[in-house]
């Protein structure tokens, strides 16, 4: 009977050990099933990729790392099966729902591929539903700095409107939900956001330490990192997208031209 209790013990303490080892990737404890998790973004997820499902803006990887396999998104790609990547920026989201895939998965890891042209933006996730997790996931990317484009001096637009961004700034009172027209260098681009594109801008007005030489603008556009574009769109202020996310100056609906 002593040889029986003691074999049951050990069988219980190696089953233990088996539920007490981590996995490779560990993704983040999800409190809800339906939310989707935020967590903090990891130095990188490298591995070859055996499956890739595109839903434009973005690719999605299955990757093997070792014996593990997770699906990464970062902004669509051509890569082919069995290429070895690096995904850099990896943010995990536990219990994504892809609506344009109509599938879910328990973990995805958003990110970047290394290599990449420098204009792409680490991947948000697309259709999320508004919850604060979701909402803070995407305007961290948003809130991300701006690329280094070297120094900026762009001419100002011309027309009624036509402002700079350092007087976009200084009149917000007076052009709050009025129309505004700003040319400036993109410096920072992320599609896909809240249903919207993300674009900051630089003129080389302002200064940075008075946080009024770079404005963000929503639009459903394209554009690059580097492109001087003309932005026309709708000012508006103290703009609170909620998750601790607000904008003193935004300039919204926005079309642009070069």
């Amino acid at each position: 009977m002593r040889r029986l209790s003691a074999v049951l013990l050990v069988a219980v303490a190696v089953a233990g050990c088996k539920k007490s080892e981590p996995p490779a990737v560990a993704p983040p404890a999800a409190s809800n099933a339906m939310e989707a998790q935020v967590a903090p973004p990891s130095a990188s997820l490298k591995g070859k990729v055996l499956e890739r499902l595109d839903a434009p803006p973005y690719s999605y990887l299955k990757i093997q790392s070792g014996q593990e396999e997770t699906w990464a998104a970062v902004p669509k790609s051509e890569v082919a099966k069995g290429t070895e990547v690096t995904v850099l920026n990896a943010m995990p989201m536990a219990n994504f729902e892809s609506k344009t895939l109509k599938r879910k998965f328990d973990v995805v890891f958003f990110g970047t591929l290394e290599g990449s042209a420098p204009a792409a933006p680490p991947a948000a996730p697309p259709g999320m539903d508004g919850t604060p997790a979701g909402m803070a996931q995407q305007h961290a990317m948003a809130a991300q700095g701006p690329s280094n484009v070297g120094d900026v001096k762009v001419a100002k637009a011309s027309g009624a409107d036509a402002r700079t961004i350092a007087e976009v700034y200084a009149q917000k009172v007076a052009l709050k939900e009025k129309p505004v027209t700003v040319r400036g260098k993109v410096v920072k681009f992320n599609p896909g956001i809240m249903g919207k594109n993300w674009v900051h801008l630089q003129d080389g007005t302002g200064k940075a330490d008075r946080q009024d030489n770079d404005i963000t603008v929503t639009t459903q556009d394209m554009t690059s990192v580097g492109d001087t574009v003309v932005v026309k769109g709708t000012v508006r202020t103290d703009k609170d997208f909620g998750a601790g996310y607000a904008y003193p100056v935004i300039v919204e609906d926005a079309k642009l031209s070069k």
